[in-house]
């Protein structure tokens, strides 16, 4: 079982505060697919997924 460093939001790969290049590099796959998965949830009204972006950035300490 490979070993992954923990949760940071990335500060070379971001486009607002580096919670989708984080999670991209903790998962190891592109960023762009957690971009499309909140871009997705933020069409049924916004808040489920500015509400889950939020809660990343705020948990998730900076690199």
């Amino acid at each position: 079982m490979a070993t992954r460093g923990p949760l940071r939001r990335s500060r070379s790969n971001r486009m607002i505060a580096g919670v989708c290049g984080g999670l991209g590099e903790f998962f190891g796959i592109s960023p762009f697919w957690f971009r499309l998965a909140f871009l997705i949830a933020l069409i049924p009204g916004g808040v489920p997924g500015i509400l889950a972006y939020v809660i990343v950035w705020l948990v998730a300490p900076g690199e």
